[in-house]
């Protein structure tokens, strides 16, 4: 009689362990339920913003000295940080997305910073050669897009003309076209902040900001 009621207690004690296991489970599943995608897209949208400042003009060259250090902090590990948490969404798109837009801010915060301490000189024509490529990635990525909503459509829009504009600009040494592509830059910046806002509004009160419908299924 004693034994089956020791065995007894070892059986609720087993249960209690596994029932806390998967507490501890379900604990740190719930932790990846967030959406990560509105911190990315609000770390791509304020550091496209600043820099657009200064390619359209309206912040002196200097201003690059302060888009450098949103660049490494925001704009680049906040993205890269994105991507990873993407990634074990089973997100394909985010996670390419979020982990290349994150990459370009450090390719541009290392170029910035190289080229100040004097360790390397910067090719306009092989600038822009690099952002025209940046807008090959973005076109196929804004082509996946469309599939998605109107308001990552007109990021991926912008950002495809903004990069076509400032690689251009570069190349052929234009003020115009640098100050047209920050344009650009403000749009893609504007509508990035935007899905940043409504996500973060939705998953508070459901519908509540909209996003549109997507282009094409």
């Amino acid at each position: 009689m004693e034994n089956r009621k020791e065995m007894k207690n070892e059986e609720n004690v087993l249960t209690n362990m596994r029932n806390e296991d998967q507490a501890n489970v379900n604990q740190v599943n719930k932790s990846f339920l967030a959406d990560p995608a509105p911190l990315g897209l609000a770390a791509f949208g304020f550091t496209t913003f600043l820099l657009s400042f200064v390619n359209a003009g309206l912040l002196s060259s200097a201003a690059v000295s302060v888009v450098m250090p949103l660049a490494f902090a925001y704009g680049g590990f906040a993205q890269l940080l994105t991507g990873a948490f993407e990634m074990r969404r089973g997100n394909t798109f985010g996670f390419t997305a979020f982990t290349s837009y994150g990459s370009f801010w450090f390719f541009y915060g290392f170029l910035v910073l190289f080229a100040s301490m004097k360790i390397i000189t910067i090719p306009s024509t092989a600038l822009g050669v690099a952002l025209i490529l940046w807008g090959l990635f973005t076109l196929y990525m804004w082509v996946n897009a469309m599939r998605l909503n109107t308001a990552l459509n007109l990021v991926f829009l912008f950002l495809w003309l903004a990069f076509l504009t400032l690689g251009f600009g570069a190349y052929y040494a234009s003020t115009d076209l640098t100050r047209i592509g920050g344009v650009f830059g403000f749009l893609a910046a504007f509508f990035a902040v935007y899905t940043s806002f409504a996500i973060i509004s939705n998953s508070i009160k459901k519908d509540s900001m909209p996003l549109g419908p997507a282009m094409f299924k």
